[in-house]
């Protein structure tokens, strides 16, 4: 996805940088680019956010909808993840070249929020058996600096934050008949609880050590990745990329790392959307 390839030199450069935890850009292993980060910009969505990660731009907007219930999951709403790599955002998506990477992010956040720990789908209950919410969450890639998957995470959990529900002001069942009302007052509605909404951890490997936040050009230096879904102290899922390999004992005490720096980013996530919510005038925050 890179727009340049490196040299050997250049992909050498950056492998001694990281075994002397002083990367190319002057970060150390563990940390991560400069955000920023803008929600309720979307006015015909529910809930809505931008988050700029260095030359990452990612765009979330969620639109609810009434549906029914699966039949074998007669308590529970549904949430459906659409993601569109933009032509623009690098020449490798041009054509259908970003398919398989969306088909891959779109994946990694459906195992993500199918723990009921991660995302609770019965609060999207309305009549059981009957109508449920559906939450349709389009996730817009404009442009790509690396590291998708933290970004989109991060982006899904911000737009999710400012999402409103609209509150359901009537419901009854009258034999096959459905009947819902559904309040037309704005300031009518409900919120999520997103404290243990997952993000998405990239640990990615170069030489013996792994860093996180890896820019483009550390992308191709790479042997392999994990993608670690992290809600709160659980590891929701683990995926692996490329054709590397992690010995039990890297993994181990990278499954560690990744929860550490879950923590630290989901910290400062909260925290930016503490103050942005303070702020008349919504404003992009950096974190």
């Amino acid at each position: 996805m890179a727009l340049n390839s490196l040299c050997e030199a250049e992909k050498i450069y950056a492998l001694h940088g990281v075994q002397d935890d002083f990367r190319v850009d002057g970060r150390q292993r563990d940390d991560y680019r400069p955000m920023e980060l803008e929600t309720e910009f979307l006015p015909q969505a529910m809930g809505s956010a931008r988050l700029r990660l260095a030359n990452t731009d990612v765009i979330v907007g969620i639109i609810a909808e009434v549906e029914k219930p699966q039949i074998d999951r007669p308590n529970e709403g549904k949430i459906e993840f659409f993601v569109d790599c933009s032509a623009n955002a690098t020449p490798a998506f041009e054509g259908r070249g970003g398919e398989q990477l969306a088909t891959e992010i779109s994946n990694c956040l459906k195992v993500a929020f199918s723990s009921s720990q991660a995302f609770n789908l019965t609060s999207l209950c309305v009549v059981p058996k009957h109508v449920c919410w559906k939450l349709n969450i389009d996730i817009l890639i404009l442009e790509c600096g690396g590291n998708l998957f933290d970004a989109v995470s991060l982006a899904v959990k911000a737009a999710l934050f400012n999402t409103k529900l609209p509150s359901i002001v009537k419901s009854e069942v009258d034999g096959p008949e459905i009947y819902i009302e559904i309040s037309d007052n704005p300031y009518e509605y409900r919120s999520f609880d997103i404290k243990d909404i997952p993000i998405m951890v990239t640990l990615c490997k170069i030489g013996e050590h792994c860093v996180v936040d890896p820019s483009s050009d550390e992308e191709q230096c790479c042997s392999c990745s994990i993608v670690l879904a992290i809600s709160g102290e659980r590891i929701c899922s683990v995926i692996k990329q490329g054709a590397g390999s992690f010995h039990p004992i890297t993994l181990i005490e990278s499954l560690e790392f990744g929860k550490t720096i879950a923590s630290t980013l989901d910290q400062a996530l909260l925290d930016a959307l503490e103050r942005e919510s303070k702020v008349d005038n919504r404003q992009a925050v950096r974190f």
